[in-house]
């Protein structure tokens, strides 16, 4: 087999010569982002942000390309606080030559220290979305009377407006689905101390964020949460379907 020779082969050879392993990246990272770890450019991987080749060996090699589209996913979760959803829809927008307009840079509730204007204290953070008593019923298809029953069990919890966070939807909604099978909410106790341990570890991770007085390291402490809290969930589904598949055969 002949070697290529010539523009494009030396073009080829020079790309894999720019070719960086992952310790290299988050070296040149680091620099802006002091934050980011090789576990978040993984996770980034994992979520389809970016797509780095692989050696015969299964090391990863990125390109100047690949740590540019890296160093605008961080910019925007930090910066626009997007989730990365949404991140990649701008992304693949702007490769399609489509004009891509980024929300405002604001600060979300909670991400200032204090003494600086806007700052709220970590329990007293405002939810964007809220939705009151007669809006949760409709939305999950339940009763008054079912409502009271999955809040004596802690499963739901009204905020001291009487409204409920967004989530409060999705989790009436599946615990309504559960109960179909059978699964009544004081069967489901298990599950949201589990959540809660769940979250308790998550907050060990981000608290020194939130403590930092960089605002910038503050503000990505939110992200780290919402990473973590996504890690999180994908590994209890996999643990739950492993110990299922250990069970039925």
């Amino acid at each position: 087999m002949r070697t290529p020779t010539g523009g494009a082969g030396q073009r080829a050879t020079a790309a894999a010569g720019k070719l960086m392993s992952i310790g290299t990246v988050l070296g040149q990272l680091r620099g802006e982002f002091p934050e980011v770890t090789i576990s978040k450019i993984r996770f980034l991987e994992a979520e389809g942000l970016v797509e780095p080749r692989r050696t015969p060996s299964g090391y990863r090699k990125f390109s100047p390309e690949d740590v540019e589209r890296l160093a605008q996913v961080l910019r925007m979760q930090r910066d626009h606080y997007l989730p990365l959803k949404v991140i990649r829809e701008h992304l693949d927008a702007a490769a399609r030559g489509e004009q891509v307009k980024l929300p405002a840079q604001s600060p979300p509730p909670g991400s200032r220290g204090p003494g600086e204007e806007g700052w709220e204290p970590l329990g007293e953070r405002r939810t964007a979305a809220r939705v009151g008593r007669a809006e949760l019923l409709a939305a999950a298809e339940v009763d008054e009377a079912e409502l009271a029953e999955w809040e004596s069990y802690g499963l739901l919890v009204p905020g001291a407006d009487g409204g409920y966070d967004a989530e409060s939807v999705t989790i009436a909604r599946l615990v309504s689905d559960l109960g179909r099978f059978g699964l009544e909410p004081r069967h489901l106790r298990i599950m949201k101390a589990a959540a809660e341990r769940e979250a308790g570890l998550v907050e060990q991770v981000v608290a020194p964020l939130r403590r930092h007085r960089n605002p910038q390291t503050r503000a990505h402490a939110e992200a780290t949460a919402n990473e973590l809290a996504e890690l999180s969930v994908r590994l209890h589904a996999a643990l739950v379907r492993s110990a299922l598949g250990v069970r039925l055969h």
